[in-house]
């Protein structure tokens, strides 16, 4: 691969960011240059698949053999993947056009970053495991999950390993694998989150993230769910069963807060804010009473502007310290 296509495939990295990932992408924005490519060779990556596994599409087209196709996308993916990641100083190739050329440079930049990151590939084989139980007549397909440590182990894949993924990058204070339990945390934390604020459209694709086991401790069932859905209101046993995720999930934030400490200085501005930024989230469920099963809480346009420049008042700080500690020991 020419370093031409190794530029316009960070470049498109940048891009899928950009466009599909507005929290993600602000966040980004204050982490240090040097590191940005990566994430969001990250980003686009974990986008791609979850465009090829998309339940919407699969449904809308309700075709046997569309399926099938892609499934067998999927599976050229995870071939490409295991290939590049056990090789990843092997020579990449991308096709100078067709339709592949989009996939393989996303891929390009993927195994990039793993190689000068020194990224475990069992990270990405657990996302790719993940990614597959959201996949119709996949044979680990799921769409319920009967209790947290099962919805536990999906989410090792699916938002664990993001975490994972991304400490070489940002840098750690500290030997890496002491920061992996809030790193662990916090992927968790924005998992469970986007499961609370998805709950309704979720449900309307037939699949229910929440846990069964708080739910029916609660006295919820899925009827009620879909009474909720339908009428806009919200049931009382739902609010107190959503509350109870709220909860756990900010002892998930709390357990991930101290991580952000563990962080390179200059990393940690970047993730603070989607770490209050995704809190906030829960916020916002709650100020709408709970009515995530029929309307999509978000966090407004102006509190992500107060989260961005605070953490980039403290970055400006952070780097001007630095500057004068060089300076000092010059």
């Amino acid at each position: 691969m020419t370093d031409s296509d190794l530029a316009e495939a960070y470049a498109l990295c940048r891009d899928v960011a950009r466009e599909h990932g507005k929290t993600y992408f602000l966040a980004t924005r204050l982490l240090p240059a040097d590191r940005r490519p990566a994430v969001h060779a990250l980003y686009a990556f974990a986008r791609m698949v979850d465009d090829i596994i998309d339940v919407d599409m699969i449904a809308e087209r309700d075709d046997a053999d569309a399926v099938a196709d892609d499934l067998a996308l999927l599976t050229r993916i995870e071939e490409r993947l295991d290939a590049g990641l056990a090789s990843p100083d092997a020579h990449v190739s991308v096709a100078s056009n067709g339709p592949d050329r989009r996939n393989e440079l996303i891929l390009a930049a993927l195994f990039d970053t793993a190689r000068r990151f020194d990224i475990p590939a069992e990270y990405f084989t657990a996302f790719m495991t993940s990614m597959r139980m959201d996949v119709p007549h996949s044979s680990i397909y799921k769409d319920r999950y009967a209790t947290m440590d099962e919805l536990k182990t999906y989410m090792y894949g699916s938002a664990a390993v993001i975490g994972l993924q991304m400490l070489p990058i940002l840098g750690t204070v500290c030997p890496v694998e002491e920061a992996r339990p809030t790193a662990s945390a916090l992927g968790e934390a924005f998992q469970v989150t986007n499961f609370v604020r998805d709950a309704g459209e979720d449900l309307a694709r037939d699949r229910i993230y929440l846990p069964g086991d708080v739910l029916s401790a609660f006295g919820v069932d899925e009827d009620l769910l879909w009474w909720c859905r339908r009428t806009g209101n919200v049931d009382p046993r739902v609010v107190r069963a959503l509350a109870d995720i709220i909860a756990t999930t900010r002892a998930l934030y709390r357990t991930a807060e101290s991580g952000i400490q563990l962080l390179e200085p200059r990393a940690r501005d970047g993730i603070a804010v989607a770490f209050a930024l995704y809190r906030d989230i829960l916020e916002a469920v709650e100020s709408d009473g709970y009515r995530c099963l029929s309307t999509r809480a978000s966090v407004g346009n102006s509190r992500r502007a107060r989260v961005a420049a605070t953490a980039a008042g403290r970055g400006l700080l952070v780097r001007a310290g630095s500057t004068v500690s060089l300076r000092s020991a010059g």
